[in-house]
């Protein structure tokens, strides 16, 4: 459950920090090696990763001391604090705020700096007089666009299924626990490579080896 939480508030983090990289990118791109250096990237990293560690002790403290009297059976194939808490005999006031709040402070603040960091992106590709130049300033920004939809959306949903639908088919909540799971790690790398020409090249004359290479010739 630590890993879980820490890792998903960690990539919350990171595609904050993908946002500011597209803004400095876009908006003050002669000034994009003196801005993001190796080293404050490094730091942005390093300040992501124990952010989000130190905020999942104080439940973890709490959680190892409950007593679990009634069904042990979680609703997923993994721990989730909200599974774990509504199996709990014990008073899980303190547990629901926290995490209410954890949610709202990181999760809160990272989609509100995403927000922030598009809005002036798009205040400065709608100064760009051509339209060639505007379509190449935003087609750099659509798959960190994509990663911040297909983590955002699927926690969402399964936030909305476990307050609002809790007396709904197990398979619902099993469904949408694994679609938050696998889904981001198993389409980032996708939306990343189709992006790359060498790579793209790759996999069709993987799935098409006899057409590329008729083409070719």
């Amino acid at each position: 459950m630590f890993f879980i939480h820490t890792f998903s508030f960690t990539e919350s983090s990171v595609l904050l920090a993908m946002a500011l990289d597209r803004y400095v990118a876009i908006c003050h791109p002669l000034r994009y090696a003196t801005i993001l250096t190796p080293t404050l990237i490094t730091k942005i990293g390093i300040v992501a990763l124990l952010r989000s560690a130190f905020a999942m002790i104080p439940l973890l403290a709490r959680l190892a001391f409950f007593p679990f009297c009634h069904s042990h059976v979680l609703s997923h194939s993994y721990c989730l604090h909200q599974d774990m808490i509504r199996l709990a005999c014990a008073d899980t006031k303190f547990n629901v705020i926290y995490g209410l709040v954890l949610i709202t402070l990181l999760w809160g603040m990272d989609s509100l700096g995403i927000f922030v960091s598009y809005v002036f992106i798009l205040h400065s590709v709608l100064k760009i007089s051509s339209q060639e130049g505007r379509f190449k300033a935003l087609n750099t920004c659509a798959s960190h666009i994509c990663a911040v939809l297909i983590l955002y959306v699927p926690m969402i949903g399964l936030s909305i299924v476990h307050r609002f639908a809790k007396h709904s088919s197990p398979l619902i909540h099993i469904f949408m626990a694994h679609i938050y799971l696998l889904v981001p790690p198993v389409l980032n790398p996708v939306i990343y490579s189709v992006k790359t020409k060498k790579i793209r090249q790759g996999i069709l004359h993987l799935l098409f080896p006899l057409r590329i290479s008729s083409s070719v010739m």
